[in-house]
């Protein structure tokens, strides 16, 4: 198994992701920080901070290991019990400060656990969302384009089953809503063989700056207010409520003794809440929920953009 080949590539791959959104940001770079963890494996974090484009971007690399999984990993996965384990990954949350340009989340990232004597036990997971403050049909339809057509080379359902699978995940149900206009989200992949999966990861990984960048170059400049403003750090919440009550990858840090500043570095630097926010009937702020945040066909609105 490529378990060597894979950490390469990952690492390339925060790399590469660090360089295009500084060069995006043009006055803030992005500081390192190596980490080991005790049990086993390390990472290392890196955190662009008060930049002129991003107030936050973190791209985070882990390669965690152990000897088993923690009971409440493993409950799930009898399968799992008894194994060592190793999961790796790149997974980034960018922070913007205008709030016109929207944020957005990815990771790639594969976990394998072994036994002597059996067959390891491995897959692959992840993907990329986006998360507007202020919708705009082109910026979605770009989005949903570039992610379909790093699908589209491993089959014509693959797009629509992990776009479905993207909506059906980042959904806050105590809400009623989802956290954003969706993008792709898969898990437990390990339906192909090991070399078109990990091709696949590369193919997701490898796209997202195509799908981002363009977005952040459009959005980046228009004017806003304080209104806008206040209306950001709100609906930043959301995306706190989500990542701290459904996220996977952050319940699997936790719950594994991960390192808590590498865990919760997708969190934004300022947000709000208020109670019982209602937005102006009409407002953009009102369009968010009633058109952009919806389970949409992307790709059908490209007439639209």
């Amino acid at each position: 198994m490529q378990v060597d080949q894979v950490k390469a590539y990952l690492l390339s791959l925060q790399e590469s992701i660090c360089v295009a959104l500084a060069e995006e940001d043009g006055a803030a770079e992005f500081i390192v920080d190596e980490w080991e963890r005790p049990e086993g494996g390390g990472g290392r974090s890196r955190v662009l901070a008060d930049g002129a484009v991003f107030e936050k971007a973190g791209v985070n690399f882990s390669h965690v290991m152990g000897a088993q999984l923690p009971a409440s990993a493993s409950a799930s996965r009898p399968e799992l019990a008894g194994r060592s384990y190793q999961a790796m990954g790149v997974s980034l949350v960018i922070h913007p400060r205008n709030p016109y340009v929207p944020t957005s989340h990815a990771n790639v990232r594969m976990f394998v656990a072994e036994k002597d004597g059996e067959p390891p036990v491995w897959w692959f997971g992840g993907g990329y969302d986006l998360t507007p403050y202020y919708g705009n049909v082109e910026d979605c339809v770009s989005w949903h384009r570039v992610a379909a057509d790093a699908c589209a080379p491993f089959g014509d359902d693959v797009y629509p089953r992990f776009k479905k699978w993207c909506d059906e995940y980042f959904h806050l149900k105590h809400r009623g809503e989802p956290r954003g206009v969706g993008g792709l989200f898969y898990d437990d992949l390990n339906s192909w063989d090991f070399d078109t999966s990990f091709a696949f990861m590369r193919a997701i990984g490898d796209s997202f700056v195509p799908a981002y960048r363009p977005i952040v170059q459009r959005r980046k400049a228009t004017p806003y207010g304080e209104r806008e403003r206040e209306f950001q750090l709100y609906r930043r919440g959301r995306y706190v409520e989500f990542n701290l009550v459904f996220d996977r990858g952050t319940l699997f840090g936790l719950q594994s003794d991960g390192r808590t500043e590498a865990i919760l570095m997708s969190l934004p630097p300022l947000v709000r809440w208020e109670y019982d926010y209602r937005p102006e009937p009409g407002s953009a702020e009102a369009k968010l929920t009633e058109y952009y945040l919806r389970d949409r066909d992307w790709l059908g609105e490209a007439g639209n953009a």
